[in-house]
C-alpha cells in the first residue's frame, strides 16, 4: 500500500458534535452518561456489559425505530439525551431553529427520546417537543453508524452517487451547477409543450373566453377608481335641489339680506363681540373670549360665502346625468362578470392577458417552443454525458484508494468496484439520448452508481450487501469512509464493532484509520480490541454492577494505570499480570507514536 504523509489526512478538526450522552432505562444500562471529545473515543468492557447500548441510544436519539423490548426491565420508560455543540454556520443548527429549538446559555443544544414500554415515543430539540422525524432530519446532518446490524448509510444508491460527487470534487460539482438549471429549465419546457398539445381543444376554448373578456373590457374602457368618482357625481346631481335649498337657507342664516330686519348669526356674533370688546380691557380671561367671539363672526361670514358660491354652481343637468347613469351601467355589467370594483376589473384584465399569452398555442408560438426544447435537450444531455465521465475518472481513483486500504484490512485480495451507469429510460420518466440510447435524467444526471466487492480472487462482483459477511462489511465500510474523510459532510461517525474477526496486524491497521478519521470528524468506536483502543484520545470503559445493571458510575474514563489495566484484560485478561501489563504500556506507547507523526486532534491538542 502506498505511503501516506501527514498531510494526506486533511484538515484538523477540534470540534466536538456530541459533548455529552446520558441514558437511562436502555437494556441493562440503568443510567450512565458518557463524556465524549474531540477524536476518537473508544467504549469498551466485558462481553454483556452494554457497550451496544451506546450504540442503540445514538440511534434513538437521532430518530431510530423505538424498540420496546430494549426498555429496561422493571422500567417505565428508557430516557436517552445528548448535549450537542454546532458552529453558528451550521445547516443542522438552522433546522433544529426552523422546527422551535433554541440553543443554552453555553451554546449548546439538548436533544432528547423518550420511549415507553408501551410503544409511545416523544422527542425535545432545545426545549421544544418535536416530531421524531426531526430528530431524524438532525442526525442525517450529524452522525452516521456504521455497524453490523445496521442499515447502512452508503449502502443506499442515491447516497453512493452523492458521496461520489462529493469525492470527484469541484469538477463534478461544477457539471451539476450547470447541469440542474438546465434540467429544470428544459423540463419546464416539456411540460409546457405536452400540456399544449394534449389540452389543445380546452386551451382554444379558455383563450377565446379570455379574448371576449378583453374586448369587452377594452371597449368600456374603465379608469382606475371611476366607479367612486362617477358614484360621488351622480348622486350631487340626483340631490341638486334639495342640496342647492339646504345651502341657500344655510347662507342666510348666517348673512341675512341688509333689507331685512330679520337677525342673522354674523349681526348676533356683531352685537356679542362690540358688548365684551367695551370691558375686555378689565379682565385677560374676558379679553381672550372676546378675541374667540370675533373670530366666530369672521368664520361665519367665510361660511356664508363659500355656501352661496355652492348654491350658484349647482346645476341639476338632466343630460350630464344621464351620461353619467349610462355609463355606470356600462361599468356595472363589467363588475357583474368580472370583479367587485373598476380596479379589480382593471387587474383582471391584466392577469387574462398573461394567461392569454400562456394559452398560445399558433403555429409560430409551438415551433418557437419546440425550438427551444431541441436547444435545451441538446445542453442537457452535453452537461450529463461531461457529469457521467467526471463521475467514472472519480469512480476510479475512488475503487483503487479502497482496494489499497482494504490490503491492511485483513481483505488482502478483496477489491471493491464503482460502476457508473446510465438509468434506462421508463415510461412516463424525464428521459433523452445518450449516445444514441435512450436515459432517464433528473437533476442529479442520468447515472446510477453502485459500490460492488469482489471478495475475493475469482468472485463475481457484487454489490456491498451481498458480497460481504458482517465484519467485512464493517471493514469495507471503515475503509469507505477513510477515502471519504476529506469530503463527508456528516462531522460524527460511529463505528459499531468494526474489529468483529481481526486481529494481530490486521487490528492495529483497524485502529490506525479510526485515529485518521479522527483528523477531520468526531469518532466513537465501540470495540473489543486492544489494538484499536490504544489509539484513542479518549477511552470509556462500561462495567456493570453485582446485580447486572450499569449505573451512574458503571461508565468511566480511564487515564495512566487504569487504561493500561483495561488493555491488559482486553490482551487476554491479563489485567493483574505484570506480562499483562507490560504488553498493554507497549501497545500504547506504539499506538501513541504511530499518532504522533499523524495530524490528529489529540496530538494538536497538546
Amino acid at each position: 500500500m502506498a505511503s501516506r504523509t501527514a498531510s494526506s489526512y486533511g484538515a484538523v478538526s477540534l470540534e466536538c458534535v456530541l459533548e455529552e450522552l446520558r441514558i437511562r432505562g436502555l437494556g441493562v444500562i440503568a443510567d450512565a452518561t458518557l463524556e465524549l471529545c474531540p477524536g476518537l473515543t473508544v467504549v469498551t468492557g466485558e462481553t454483556g456489559a452494554g457497550k451496544t447500548m451506546v450504540v442503540a441510544g445514538l440511534g434513538l436519539l437521532f430518530g431510530g425505530r423505538a424498540d420496546t423490548g430494549r426498555v429496561r426491565a422493571g422500567e417505565r420508560q428508557a430516557f436517552v439525551d445528548g448535549r450537542l455543540r454546532l458552529p453558528d454556520d451550521s445547516p443542522a443548527l438552522a433546522r433544529a431553529v426552523e422546527a422551535g429549538a433554541e440553543r443554552d446559555d453555553d451554546g449548546t443544544l439538548l436533544a432528547g427520546r423518550t420511549v415507553s414500554a408501551e410503544g409511545r415515543s416523544r422527542a425535545h430539540l432545545g426545549g421544544r417537543s418535536v416530531p421524531v422525524s426531526v430528530l431524524g432530519v438532525l442526525g442525517e446532518d450529524l452522525v452516521t453508524v456504521h455497524g453490523q446490524a445496521d442499515q447502512l448509510r452508503l449502502l443506499r444508491p442515491a447516497e453512493q452517487r452523492a458521496a461520489l460527487d462529493r469525492f470527484g470534487g469541484a469538477a463534478v460539482a461544477d457539471l451539476l451547477a450547470r447541469h440542474r438549471p438546465t434540467f429544470d429549465s428544459w423540463q419546464a419546457v416539456v411540460a409546457d409543450l405536452a400540456d399544449r398539445a394534449s389540452q389543445a381543444r380546452q386551451r382554444s376554448q379558455e383563450a377565446d373566453l379570455l379574448r371576449h373578456g378583453l374586448a369587452e373590457i377594452a371597449a368600456v374602457d374603465p379608469q382606475p377608481g371611476e366607479d367612486d368618482t362617477l358614484r360621488a357625481e351622480s348622486q350631487r346631481l340626483e340631490h341638486a335641489d334639495a342640496l342647492r335649498r339646504a345651502a341657500t337657507g344655510a347662507a342666510a342664516a348666517l348673512v341675512a339680506d341688509p333689507a331685512s330686519d330679520e337677525a342673522d348669526a354674523t349681526g348676533l356674533l356683531g352685537v356679542a363681540h362690540r358688548a365684551l370688546d367695551a370691558v375686555a380691557g378689565h379682565d385677560p380671561a374676558l379679553a381672550d373670549l372676546t378675541k374667540r367671539v370675533g373670530e366666530l363672526g369672521y368664520l361665519a361670514a367665510d361660511a356664508a360665502t363659500e355656501l352661496a358660491s355652492y348654491a350658484d354652481s349647482l346645476d341639476a343637468d338632466p343630460g350630464r346625468l344621464a351620461q353619467l347613469n349610462d355609463r355606470r351601467a356600462a361599468l356595472a355589467g363589467l363588475l357583474r362578470k368580472y370583479a367587485d370594483t373598476v380596479d379589480g376589473v382593471i387587474s383582471w384584465a391584466g392577469e387574462a392577458a398573461l394567461r392569454l399569452d400562456q394559452l398560445d398555442s399558433s403555429t409560430d408560438r409551438l415551433a418557437a417552443l419546440a425550438a427551444e426544447r431541441d436547444a435545451l435537450t441538446e445542453r442537457l444531455a452535453e452537461t450529463a454525458a461531461a457529469l457521467s465521465a467526471a463521475r467514472c475518472e472519480a469512480a476510479d481513483r475512488f475503487a483503487a484508494a479502497v482496494t489499497a486500504e482494504l490490503a491492511d484490512l485483513a481483505l488482502p485480495h478483496a477489491q471493491v468496484q464503482v460502476e457508473v451507469r446510465n438509468r434506462p429510460a421508463v415510461t412516463g420518466a424525464a428521459s433523452l439520448l445518450i449516445g444514441g440510447q435512450p436515459v432517464s435524467v433528473g437533476p442529479d444526471g442520468v447515472d446510477e452508481v453502485d459500490l460492488l466487492l469482489i471478495a475475493h480472487a475469482g468472485a463475481p462482483a457484487r454489490p456491498l450487501h451481498r458480497g460481504a459477511s458482517g465484519g467485512e462489511l464493517s471493514r469495507v465500510m471503515l475503509a469507505v469512509e477513510v477515502v471519504f474523510a476529506g469530503a463527508d459532510r456528516v462531522p460524527t461517525l460511529v463505528f459499531d464493532e468494526v474489529d468483529a474477526g481481526v486481529g494481530g496486524r490486521a487490528a492495529v491497521e483497524v485502529g490506525r484509520r479510526l485515529a485518521r478519521l479522527a483528523a477531520t470528524h468526531q469518532v466513537i468506536a465501540v470495540t473489543h480490541l486492544p489494538q484499536v483502543a490504544a489509539f484513542a484520545h479518549r477511552h470509556l470503559v462500561v462495567v456493570k454492577d453485582d446485580d447486572g445493571s450499569v449505573t451512574a458510575s458503571g461508565v468511566r474514563e480511564v487515564e495512566g494505570g487504569e487504561r493500561l489495566r483495561e488493555l491488559a484484560r482486553m490482551l487476554a485478561g491479563l489485567d493483574g499480570s505484570d506480562t499483562g501489563l507490560a504488553h498493554a504500556e507497549e501497545l500504547l506507547a506504539t499506538a501513541q507514536r504511530d499518532k504522533a507523526v499523524s495530524v490528529t486532534p489529540h496530538a494538536a491538542s497538546q
